[in-house]
């Protein structure tokens, strides 16, 4: 049988990697900066006192010709075998063959990075020579973007190192105009250590002079925070309420998270950042980076340890980024601990901005949780207020489990003067689960609109024979919608029923409502989980004390009790946060309009 090898088609290859695998063109000079810098790298282990550089040149002509750059390293070079070996063979990288005896120490990996320079131009021109092999003579490479190249050996001499030229294609002229390069090369390589000379026209300048403060020594902490605070503004654009060391010789890190004065939105919680690998940027998002609670802070973070996609625009998840991960959770965490043992009045800030983040945090860590729980805010209600707040002034934690009950019964159980902490947000359930172990003195009990129903007062005999006949049409009406109807006396007076249903009651109505919108396949899906032998659902209960209820009960029509009866149940469903069926709609809907014939017929 026949042996066949692929074929690779490159403009196929090239139209994956710009559409699919990098996330704009301008990635041609990270992976341009990250070869020469490779390549510095390997010729230091040779001669490790020679100091590299790297020179970036842009060319405008002025003849309506398009741009062209090079970039030029004093690295180690190629020889012509090496460039045969290497930069022909799709997915064969020199960074991790046994050329070298210290793969790690290299930015790339992959052997695919040149390519990215067709994404701007049509042709790659590499001149060439081996510091290596000093005898060998220099090479030049020429490969087009429909898959040949051409190999030659020059005559004349070049310096060692590596000199790469690019013309921008007809659709990607900016991309190599000298404001565009130079912004880019500060972008992707202001943290490299090798000096990046820039040179555009008559400029001539080195961008990468400054050395963060994180890397600096400081004669005080102040001082430091100052710096720090200072390039935080800088970089972001932001004044930061706090900065926070993340750096970790043994760990390969360095950096620092940077305190927002602000809430973020959810959208922008793992965005804004500065990620580096290597001393490289690598990416603006950290979400596989960072811990899920810490949306509070934007980082400036080098690592030198982990490994990065083939897109190098995040980071492969092993055993190093979950170390990782974990490090920077434990300088946050230290961080807060700090600010409530030292700083309370600062941490009474940051409550008021990030007290989500604190209660994801305190959701997964008991010890953090038993410290700031009481300094956390809850929606009650009577009102916002924080957990120790509370356990001042009530031994019993009543609590509703989601956020539209708790909706409902606000304002009837604050006519009670009755204290209901909404457990319905993000972690809130959990933390108050935990409170009988932190706080073996307070009790919890979950309040639903059954229970409270059972706070209200119940009428008099003479009370209950007066709306014996109301109750009883009310009961013959609701019982198609599975409700019963029930009438006590509760405030606030001007509320005239108040829908309650259980738990199971509110899945079945949500069940019901999502059917009735879904197609025929998902549809039988869910009929599955309708529960038909329910009889009763809800209960509407109407409120004697209400001035509304009170003419209704002196009211002789049956046919007009009804209307208002069954617009009442209407109303509470929606106050109630209760979706409607069809059914519910044009009950409604009839009710008005009977209602108003009412009006212009008498």
């Amino acid at each position: 049988m026949a042996q066949h090898k692929f074929q690779v088609h490159l403009r196929g290859i090239i139209d994956l990697l710009s559409e699919h695998l990098y996330s704009g063109p301008e990635v041609y000079i990270r992976e341009l900066l990250q070869n020469a810098v490779d390549a510095i790298t390997a010729r230091q282990q040779y001669e490790p006192a020679m100091r590299g550089e790297i020179v970036i040149e842009c060319h405008s002509p002025s003849t309506g010709r398009p741009p062209t750059l090079s970039i030029r390293d004093n690295g180690i070079g190629l020889t012509l075998e090496e460039v045969h070996h290497f930069l022909a063979t799709i997915g064969r990288s020199s960074k991790t063959s046994d050329n070298w005896t210290q793969p790690a120490d290299f930015l790339g990996q992959f052997g695919i990075g040149i390519l990215s320079c067709f994404i701007v131009s049509e042709e790659i021109v590499v001149l060439t020579r081996s510091a290596r092999n000093p005898t060998a003579a220099p090479v030049e490479w020429r490969a087009r973007a429909d898959g040949s190249y051409t190999v030659r050996e020059l005559e004349r001499d070049l310096p060692v190192g590596t000199q790469v030229w690019l013309t921008a294609r007809q659709d990607k002229e900016r991309w190599l105009t000298a404001e565009e390069v130079r912004r880019l090369v500060l972008h992707y390589g202001s943290l490299l250590p090798v000096p990046l000379h820039f040179h555009a026209g008559r400029v001539q300048e080195i961008l990468n002079t400054q050395t963060p403060p994180w890397r600096k020594h400081y004669a005080t902490p102040a001082q430091r925070h100052k710096a720090l605070l200072a390039y935080g503004r800088e970089t972001f654009g932001i004044s930061f309420l706090d900065a926070v060391l993340l750096s970790s010789e043994v760990d390969g890190l360095d950096g620092v998270a940077y305190i927002l004065p602000f809430t973020p939105p959810l959208s922008a919680r793992h965005k804004g950042h500065r990620i580096y690998l290597k001393n490289m940027f690598l990416s603006e998002t950290a979400d596989n980076l960072l811990p899920e609670w810490a949306f509070f802070v934007r980082v400036i973070l080098n690592a030198t340890t982990l490994r990065p996609t083939a897109s190098r625009e995040s980071f492969f998840e092993d055993e190093n980024l979950a170390r990782t991960r974990t490090l920077i959770g434990e300088r946050l965490r230290r961080y807060l601990v700090n600010l409530a043992e030292q700083q309370p009045e600062k941490l009474e800030q940051f409550v008021q901005l990030h007290h989500r983040a604190l209660k994801a945090l305190a959701a997964e860590d008991d010890n953090f949780c038993a410290m700031i729980l009481d300094h956390l805010p809850f929606e009650t209600s009577l009102g916002t207020m924080t957990f120790g707040e509370y356990r001042q002034n009530y031994a019993i934690v009543r609590y509703v489990a989601d956020v539209d009950t708790f909706r409902q019964l606000a304002n009837v159980a604050a006519a009670q003067n009755l204290c209901l902490l909404n457990a319905g947000y993000a972690y809130d359930l959990d933390l108050i689960s935990r409170i009988p172990e932190l706080f073996p003195d307070l009790s919890l009990e979950e309040i639903n609109s059954d229970t409270l129903t059972q706070e209200f007062d119940e009428l008099t005999v003479e009370e209950q024979a007066d709306c014996e006949s109301f109750t009883l049409q009310a009961e013959k009406i609701l019982r198609p919608f599975r409700c019963r109807a029930d009438i006590k006396k509760f405030q606030p007076e001007d509320l005239p029923a108040l829908y309650s249903i259980s738990r199971e009651g509110r899945f079945q109505r949500q069940v019901e409502h999502t059917r009735a919108l879904s197609n025929t396949l998902w549809s039988s899906v869910l009929d599955g989980l309708v529960q038909r032998d329910i009889v009763q659902a809800g209960t509407l209960c109407f409120n004697f004390r209400n001035p509304l209820i009170r003419r209704l009960l002196s009211l002789r029509s049956p046919q007009r009790r009804q209307r208002f009866i069954e617009i009442l149940y209407v109303q509470a469903l929606l106050l109630g946060h209760h979706p409607l069926n069809a059914r519910e709609w044009q009950l409604f809907n009839q009710g008005l309009l009977h209602l108003l014939d009412d009006l212009l017929n008498s």
